[in-house]
Order: C-alpha cells, then sequence, then structure tokens
C-alpha cells in the first residue's frame, strides 16, 4: 500500500523504469540508489556549506562546478565500499592518486570532521564508513570534532559541544574505527593544526571568502577563522609528509575542498606548467601556443626551429576560439619576435626561500634555461618536474602539499519525504534511537508506493523515489549487493508491497541500533583511554 496523498500518473511499469535511470539492466548491472531528479529551481545550484538546502540534480554538480563522475573511476578502485558500487557515492575530485595508492600499496590518507551540533544520525553513518572502510583499505585515517567551528559558526557552549563529541566519537568507535591505527583530535586541543591554519591564513583574503561563503560585514572574525581552520584540517594528514589524502563529503561541503585545493597550491615553493616561449601564456593561449607548434612543418622556414613571429603570423590566420586568446597570443608571439617556439616544462617560484631556488636551479638536470622567478627544464615532464620541486621543497622546509581528493555522497531523503532534518525527528533515525523507535519511524515512513496494492503489482514500485529503498540501498543491505538487488526488483516488479517491505526495514533496523548501541556501551567504558580528551576545560559560554 501507499503513503503517497496523491496518485501518480498512469504508465507501464517498464515506462517507469526507463524514466528512473537507476532500473536493472541484466543480472549484472550496478546497483543504483536514488540519484535525485529535476525540480524546480535547479537549474542554478548553490553549495552552501552551512545551509540547509539540498542538491535537487546531481548532475548540475558536474556541469557547474567540475565535480567528475565517480563511475568513471570505480574500476580503478580495489575492493570498493557498497556505497561506491551502488552509486551512493557518486562524485569525486581528484581521487585517482588515492586510488592508485591503494592498488600500489603505498601511503594515503583519509580524513573527515564531525560539527558536534547534535546526535549522530544514519546520514552521518555514510561518512563514518567511508573513513573506516578506507582505513581498512591501509590508509591513514583521521576523524576529528570541529569543535571550533561549531563554538564560532553555531554559537554552542562548550558544555553542549562536549555532550555531543562524545556521543560522535562513540558511535564512529562502535561502527569500527581503530583509534590505534588511526587519530582522533579535536580542533581546539591541536596546536599543530592551529599552527598550519595561522599560515594558511596569510595566502587567503577577506574578499574571497566573501565570494565563496558570502560573508559580510555582519560576519564574525572568528566564524572566518573557522574556516582556515577546516582547511588546515584538510591537509593536516600531510604535515609530516605529503600523500593522497581523500575527504569524504556531503555535496554541499565542495566550497571548503575548492578552497583548500587553492591554498594547498599557494603553500607550495614551486608550481609546474607547460610553457612554449620566455613570455608566460593564459591557459587558453598555451593551447594555441601548442596547436602552432605543433603545425610548425606548415609555416616555418626551418621546421627544427620555428620562430615565435612565424608562428604569430599562422595564428593570425587561424579562427580558433575564443578569438581574445588569439589576440592576446599572438601579440606576445609578435614581440617575441625570433625568439624560438618550443616546447617545455617551467618551474616557476611561488613562495621559495632564496635558498631553495638556488637549489632548484643548480639540481634541474638537462638543459635548461634560467629566469629570475623561473626555470625552463628541456628535459622533464610536467610529472617529473612536479615530483622534482617537491623533492627540493620538502629538503628545504617546505611542506609539499598534494592537492585533497574528495568523494560525494548523495544526501539520504528524509523519511517524511522531504529533507532529512536533525530538527524533525520523524524525518531521520538517530544512531541513539532507541530501536523500538527506530522501528516505528520506519513503520511510519513515506515510501515510494502506489496509491492501491493492484496498481502495485500492475505498475510496480517506484523504488527510485522512495526513502524506504533508499535504507535498504544506504544501511540496511549492509555488503549484500544481492539483498539490496533483490528488494529492488521484487518493488519495481510489482511483487513487493509497500507494508511488507517497511515491516522487514523496520525490523533490520531495530536489530541494528540494538546492535550498534551495545557496542557503544562497550565503547563508553574504554574512553578514558582514547588520546582525546572529551571534557573541554575552556571557559564556559
Amino acid at each position: 500500500m501507499s503513503d503517497r496523498d496523491t496518485p501518480t500518473e498512469d504508465a507501464s511499469p517498464d515506462e517507469d523504469r526507463r524514466r528512473s535511470g537507476r532500473a536493472w539492466r541484466g543480472s549484472d548491472a550496478p546497483l543504483r540508489a536514488d540519484g535525485g531528479t529535476e525540480a524546480e529551481g535547479a537549474d542554478d545550484v548553490r553549495l552552501d556549506p552551512w545551509g540547509s538546502s539540498t542538491i535537487a540534480d546531481y548532475r548540475k554538480l558536474f556541469e557547474q562546478f567540475g565535480i567528475e563522475e565517480f563511475d568513471e573511476v570505480l574500476p580503478e578502485v580495489p575492493d570498493p565500499h557498497y556505497l561506491m558500487r551502488r552509486g551512493v557515492i557518486f562524485g569525486h575530485r581528484d581521487y585517482r592518486p588515492v586510488a592508485e595508492a591503494m592498488r600500489e600499496g603505498e601511503e594515503f590518507a583519509s580524513l573527515s570532521g564531525f560539527m558536534p551540533t547534535g546526535d549522530p544520525h544514519i546520514g552521518h553513518k555514510m561518512v563514518f564508513d567511508e573513513i573506516i572502510w578506507h582505513q581498512q583499505q591501509g590508509g591513514d585515517a583521521y576523524a576529528l570534532i570541529a569543535d571550533l567551528e561549531a563554538h564560532a559558526a553555531r554559537g554552542l557552549s562548550w558544555e553542549e559541544i562536549d555532550e555531543h563529541a562524545r556521543s560522535y566519537v562513540l558511535s564512529l568507535l562502535a561502527l569500527g574505527f581503530d583509534p590505534e591505527d588511526g587519530e582522533l583530535y579535536r580542533q581546539s586541543d591541536n596546536r599543530e593544526l592551529q599552527d598550519l591554519a595561522f599560515e594558511l591564513g596569510t595566502e587567503a583574503n577577506f574578499s574571497e571568502l566573501q565570494a565563496i561563503y558570502d560573508f559580510g560585514g555582519e560576519t564574525n572574525v572568528s566564524y572566518m577563522q573557522s574556516v582556515v581552520t577546516q582547511m588546515a584540517d584538510i591537509l593536516y594528514p600531510q604535515l609530516d609528509e605529503p600523500k593522497p589524502t581523500v575527504i569524504p563529503v556531503g555535496p554541499d561541503q565542495d566550497p571548503h575542498m575548492r578552497l583548500a585545493r587553492d591554498l594547498a597550491a599557494r603553500m607550495r615553493y614551486f608550481g609546474v606548467r607547460e610553457a612554449f616561449a620566455s613570455f608566460e601564456a593564459e591557459a587558453d593561449e598555451r593551447v594555441l601556443l601548442r596547436q602552432a607548434y605543433d603545425a610548425r612543418e606548415e609555416y616555418a622556414e626551418d621546421a627544427d626551429l620555428p620562430r615565435c613571429g612565424e608562428a604569430a603570423d599562422w595564428l593570425r590566420s587561424r579562427e580558433p576560439a575564443p578569438p581574445d586568446a588569439r589576440e592576446s597570443a599572438v601579440e606576445k608571439l609578435e614581440n617575441a619576435g625570433k625568439e624560438p617556439i618550443r616546447p617545455r616544462t617551467r618551474i616557476f617560484d611561488r613562495r621559495a626561500t632564496d635558498a631553495a631556488f638556488e637549489a632548484l636551479i643548480e639540481a634541474v638536470p638537462g638543459e635548461k634555461r634560467v629566469y629570475d622567478e623561473h626555470v625552463d627544464a628541456f628535459e622533464l615532464g610536467e610529472r617529473e618536474a612536479e615530483e622534482f620541486a617537491r623533492e627540493v621543497e620538502l629538503d628545504h622546509g617546505g611542506h609539499g602539499f598534494l592537492p585533497p581528493s574528495s568523494v560525494y555522497h548523495r544526501f539520504m531523503t528524509g523519511l517524511t519525504g522531504g529533507k532529512m532534518s536533525s530538527s524533525i525527528p520523524a524525518s531521520h533515525i538517530s544512531l541513539l534511537d532507541d530501536p523500538e523507535d527506530g522501528y516505528d519511524k520506519v513503520k511510519s515512513a513515506t515510501t515510494g508506493g502506489r496509491t492501491t496494492a493492484e496498481e502495485q503489482r500492475e505498475k510496480g514500485g517506484k523504488a527510485d523515489e522512495c526513502p524506504v529503498y533508499e535504507l535498504y540501498a544506504y544501511l540496511l543491505s549492509g555488503d549484500d549487493d544481492e539483498f539490496a538487488k533483490e528488494v529492488y526488483e521484487e518493488c519495481v516488479g510489482g511483487e513487493r508491497l509497500c507494508g511488507g517491505c517497511k515491516e522487514q526495514a523496520a525490523e533490520l533496523m531495530e536489530s541494528f541500533l540494538e546492535d550498534h548501541q551495545e557496542k557503544r556501551a562497550e565503547w563508553e567504558e574504554k574512553l578514558d583511554e582514547l588520546d582525546i580528551d572529551l571534557d573541554s576545560d575552556r571557559k564556559r559560554a
């Protein structure tokens, strides 16, 4: 039976499955969870780390913000987590270095933070699971309590923060985080983190924080400082040495990731890029310079020594887009005159010490050209030069940060059909809920069923729009893809009715909460043994 108030339009079962976009495509098809659908206002997606909006159409994140589809990197991940296999983890930024480190048995890290503003719930469990899985794959795992952010951005008292922090840590441990093989910390207690945040702050400015986070004249300074502290959190696993690092987050946290990647680059002593002559060129100009060099046999008097002026004449006759880039590239080539146009790798000074820059000049192998603020290497590729420059930086006291990676998971739909919200108890299940209450919440949940049992049998249910099916896909099926697949196929095929489906899910949820809370109780007795202070000595406010 359906819990919807209004019927849906008539459609055949096959048509409904085509509309979902995630129906099973044979026995070997990958399991997909709810993927978000077009919604009013979805054309302009705004990502707000502290907002309450949901992401109505995940596809727009690929177009507007450059988030890559996780499906493309999935084959490169050894023994992927079920959240990856089922499409719950749907996107990533630069995850390939992490996957490569896993395959090669090299060092990598995973970190995520938890703002202690309430009880942990099943939405948080996804992030807990991602940290734990990366730890089990051999990664260095970091979990932090974002207490400075909670105090500055949400105005929580330290007493409230302590209470919630204890609860988050207990659930993380109960779900399998190994504190002996990972690191737990509070922002407020970690001096190394705070020192790093101070240094990162020298590379950030108010105008960009204003543009990214919409800060204004009313924003308090501690709030802004908490952003820089989060940037330090993201880079903290690389303090001892650079390593691929992944941050599992929801898509609303992507502004943090973009800023962290920018700051990681700004903190580097050196940058590396392709170049073709002594002058500097923008990225779109370099594309045209590459085209001009590759076409040198068409215009150069000596194809082994093409001149910039010759390349300018050739490029002027072309009509590549964008035209502004062509005009500026032509002007730079003309100014360079008879200088040869020739590919090279440019290692340029970002914030290196004089000693580090001199060491770089000395160490670059093979043919090179030395300028005031950069060195052009003719026998190093970009990747090789990047590793080379990092070694020089590390030898001279720099951090050598790698750009942090991220993976993005879908938001869970609330049990009442809208957004899952801690302020609406019926919409979510807390990991602290009495198991019987968890059972009752699932039994009362909205479903993707039809208005009548007969219609359900005829047309099938809408598993891709069902909060209860999400519970199976995100949590209740665990690592058992066949079970999740069975639930899906029985639903869309009309064999499974909502009443029995919710009863099964409610029983599984009750069992999960019982088991989880038993493990929490076991860890409660051992909390004092952990290297983390859950009772703040800060002034109570």
